[in-house]
């Protein structure tokens, strides 16, 4: 009879809940399951681009008042756009050169962002949104006005106080054609620095001067904006752990639940079917 029972207990509990985490489970990647090649291609691309900033940021400052068109190159930034042209405004450089400077440091790695949004989706989209989530409301926009919503969007994303790489994972993730991007990125980065340009080059002698004191203490500078940048990166890793390892444990507990109520079910059945199996030779003697 125990045989029995023990043997209708295993029948009955089924197979067993993995409870082991995936390698590849980690919130601070985008995709589901294991990397596919494009997966790393473009997660090594956006991690270089963060790397390139970063070694960029200690010439940031030093550039300005010194190499001005070289450093709106390397960081399309808007004080490098600006300084650029109030030089060419005192007779160093050019207009055409200070704008069309501005493009490919404005630009250079959205592409990778586009990428981003046609590979991962919601997932980077969350979580390049944070806490306000951003990005669901503008992808509610999406599937009201399609391209009536992306193509402006990526035309006017320099301007709008949000990170532009939510407008461009949300444009990969509408599905807007990689040409279609670019050349949208490339019209929207001209406006910006058409708009900086003119800024600077009426601004003239006082952006110059403001930039050569720039470049006098870039170094001190550079310290501080590292230092700060930094901070906020290790605060932000360690939320997002926070969040991961408190999701990893509910997780935990419903399947120690689950495995509970799996057990329990199997062991009624164990002593139904044992009880079923009791009664019908008692049937059986009482006939006889």
């Amino acid at each position: 009879m125990e045989e029995q029972a023990t043997a209708a207990g295993d029948a009955g509990a089924g197979p067993k809940v993995e409870t082991k985490e995936e390698p590849w489970e980690d919130p601070r990647i985008p995709w589901a399951g294991k990397a596919r090649r494009a997966d790393i291609l473009c997660w090594a691309g956006i991690m270089l681009s963060g790397i390139f900033y970063y070694v960029m940021l200690p010439f940031r400052a030093s550039l300005l008042g010194t190499h001005p068109v070289l450093s709106e190159l390397l960081n399309g930034s808007t004080e490098a756009i600006i300084a650029a042209a109030a030089f060419a405004r005192v007779g160093h450089g050019s207009l055409v050169v200070a704008l069309l400077a501005a493009v490919p440091g404005l630009m250079k790695f959205d592409p990778l962002y586009w990428w981003a949004g046609r590979l991962w989706g919601e997932r980077i989209i969350a979580m390049l949104s944070g806490k306000r989530n951003r990005g669901a409301k503008y992808m509610g926009r999406v599937d009201r006005w399609g391209r009536k919503f992306t193509w402006p969007a990526v035309l006017v994303s320099q301007f709008v106080p949000i990170p532009n790489a939510i407008i461009y994972v949300i444009a990969g993730w509408a599905g807007m054609r990689l040409v279609t991007f670019i050349i949208l990125d490339v019209i929207g980065s001209l406006l910006w620095a058409g708009t900086l340009v003119g800024l600077g080059y009426e601004l003239g002698h006082r952006a110059v001067v403001v930039a050569q004191t720039i470049s006098h203490y870039g170094l001190w500078i550079s310290i501080g904006l590292v230092v700060v940048i930094v901070f906020f990166q290790i605060r932000s890793q360690r939320r997002m752990m926070r969040v991961y390892v408190e999701g990893r444990a509910v997780r935990a507990d419903a399947r120690a639940i689950a495995e509970a109520e799996a057990l329990a079910d199997a062991e009624a059945s164990a002593v139904e079917e044992a009880s079923a199996d009791g009664a019908v030779p008692e049937e059986d003697q009482a006939a006889t």
